[in-house]
């Protein structure tokens, strides 16, 4: 959970935070690796009567990860789930479950369902921030590595046989888009309540116009996550040049922790690399337009509502901004072709007082989805699940 540095961590934080003011809740948390006072003191900090467990799991990217990979290739299960499977974590949340302490339980990802007992005694909502095996899909049809793209197809084909029985199995589902509610309605889930992204209004306040000299173009994201990594180097290769024809001062900036040599390599005198940085917000605020070339990829979009959040023009792929209640050539645009792409990032640069319509839209649009407004769709389906049993 902690540091709060993916979409799917500001997504569950924001919420938890949300729902511990007027209701009483226990978070369990896992973690790999040596035993880190330190993060569990800031989680009990952060969440008051949060369980936090260590598990056996190897940690992300270690030779250990790796050795699991391959031996888990003849299993039924996709390592994405079983890489989360813990004894600890299963009997823990199976004694809760059966004891029956809690109104209702919730499963955050579809990961963690592997430490969850087949016959749910304690009412349990599976909270889908993906649609899994559609991610593994993508990823597949848009790697280039031959080996990679390998593993990824075999991963998928695991991940739609396990996430079709899983969200059958659970009482109800939480989705994040309507768009994830019909993909999981056509794997046999009954009950879907979507609750949408949100973003922290307070954090992301909107900004003066910035400047476009020299034009800033800005990416945000985990540079750890594949659908990220796929993302820029696709728009350096097919987007960028045509834009840098037009505007040759131009700077495009990838924002976001971890990227590896294939993302550092993209550095030069008019791309930037930054890593981690102490505020997403400053880049954001300087950015003359954002943008998502997303080509794989599911679930919550922070990027885009916190960029519009602030005010700022946004030029997106329809991948990029699934799902979202955006509407495009109002607070939005859409391109899936990269001259169109680059076109329009071309014409929202030049054109100040038609990206200005775009900015004050796209706050507007962001304004209606703060977090505690998001949390109480939340809450109402947790009710109803409750109120079923």
């Amino acid at each position: 959970m902690l540091p709060v540095d993916t979409g799917g961590k500001i997504r569950s934080y924001n919420i938890l935070r949300q729902l511990i003011r007027a209701h009483e809740v226990t978070f369990l948390s896992s973690y790999s690796g040596d035993p880190d006072p330190a993060y569990e003191a800031d989680i009990a900090r952060e969440l008051p009567g949060a369980r936090t467990i260590r598990t056996v799991s190897p940690q992300p990217g270690t030779l250990g990860q790796y050795l699991g990979y391959f031996g888990g290739i003849f299993r039924a299960a996709p390592f994405a789930v079983s890489s989360f499977a813990d004894t600890a974590v299963r009997q823990q949340v199976t004694m809760w479950l059966n004891e029956k302490r809690f109104d209702v339980a919730v499963c955050d990802f579809l990961m963690p369902t592997i430490n969850f007992p087949l016959a749910l005694a304690t009412p349990t909502v599976l909270f889908q921030h993906n649609v899994e095996s559609s991610l593994w899909k993508r990823r597949a049809s848009t790697e280039s590595n031959p080996v990679r793209r390998i593993a990824y197809k075999l991963e998928a084909v695991k991940m739609d046989r396990y996430e079709q029985r899983e969200v059958c199995r659970f009482h109800s589902i939480i989705a994040v888009s309507e768009h994830d509610r019909r993909q999981m309605l056509e794997m046999g889930a009954s009950d879907i309540t979507v609750v949408p992204t949100g973003v922290d209004t307070q954090k992301y306040q909107i900004s003066p116009p910035a400047t476009d000299n020299p034009p800033r173009f800005v990416f945000t994201g985990s540079m750890d996550w594949e659908p990220n990594i796929d993302a820029v180097n696709y728009f350096c290769r097919a987007i960028l040049p045509a834009v840098r024809q037009e505007l040759p001062d131009s700077l495009f900036q990838i924002v976001g922790r971890n990227p590896p040599a294939r993302v550092k390599r993209l550095a030069c005198d008019y791309v930037q690399v930054t890593g981690t940085v102490a505020s997403v917000s400053d880049y954001l605020r300087d950015a003359t337009v954002v943008v998502v070339p997303l080509r794989a990829g599911a679930g919550t979009r922070l990027k885009i509502f916190e960029a519009m959040a602030m005010g700022k023009a946004v030029i997106s792929t329809s991948i990029g901004a699934e799902g979202l209640d955006v509407h495009d050539g109002s607070d939005i645009i859409l391109a899936d072709e990269p001259i169109a792409f680059a076109n329009a990032i071309v014409r929202l640069t030049r054109d100040a007082a038609l990206r200005r319509q775009y900015e004050l839209a796209a706050a507007k649009s962001a304004s209606r989805y703060d977090w505690s407004n998001i949390t109480g769709v939340f809450v109402d389906a947790l009710q109803r699940m409750c109120a079923k049993a």
